[in-house]
């Protein structure tokens, strides 16, 4: 497959500079975000179709504010309102032919922190790893890919559950230890393809909740 004809699911985290959102809160919205498309993408199922076909689940997160995010806002894609956060989730586009208005707005500056405590982590649980520097905007996507690998390892009854608890997630960093003890537990794991920030292959999260385990091939 050309480079050209590869899909792209472009999320956009709203970034007013007197108001950011705190750092899991983005995370957890951009994770709800792709589990709304997947459990129902609506009139894009066919753009979904086709980005799920080539076999890759990329994702770009970029930051708006202001008339940026108004603009975003105007284009067809859902948002997803979580706590302090605002995500949309756009349909998958062709990965050289971004809408102009999305296209236009920046990867970078989206550093955001958790100003304080989190509220109790309750299943699923998306685990970052803790040997991994990555800016809020990778972690997003990362975020969102672990989200998508747990929905593609859960049943039709599970996802029922799932959805009727309003396809929910949390996002902690785990321990070292514990981080690799998940790693090797038969979870969803994401290992990155390398192509911003961090090494090609680093699992950046592992996908935790209970009926999840041993679904997946052992590390």
């Amino acid at each position: 497959m050309n480079e050209s004809e590869l899909m792209v699911l472009p999320l956009v985290v709203r970034i007013e500079r007197a108001t950011p959102p705190e750092r899991t809160d983005a995370l957890e919205a951009a994770a709800m975000a792709v589990l709304s498309l997947l459990d129902d993408p609506g009139e894009w199922g066919e753009e979904l179709h086709a980005w799920q076909s080539t076999g890759k689940i990329r994702k770009v997160v970029r930051r708006a504010r202001g008339a940026e995010w108004r603009r975003a806002v105007a284009l067809p894609g859902r948002t997803i309102e979580h706590r302090t956060a605002e995500v949309r989730v756009h349909p998958p586009v062709p990965l050289d032919d971004w809408p102009r208005d999305l296209a236009r707005l920046q990867v970078s500056g989206t550093e955001l922190t958790d100003g304080g405590e989190l509220t109790p982590a309750e299943p699923p649980i998306l685990w970052a790893n803790p040997g991994l520097a990555m800016s809020a905007g990778k972690a997003m996507a990362q975020a969102g890919h672990a989200a998508q690998l747990a929905w593609w390892a859960s049943d039709q009854a599970e996802r029922a559950a799932w959805r009727a608890a309003g396809l929910g997630v949390s996002v902690r960093t785990a321990a070292a230890a514990d981080f690799e003890s998940m790693v090797a537990a038969g979870l969803p794991v994401v290992r990155d393809a390398g192509f911003t920030e961090i090494e090609p292959g680093s699992c950046t999260f592992v996908a935790d909740a209970p009926w999840l385990y041993g679904r997946v091939a052992r590390s």
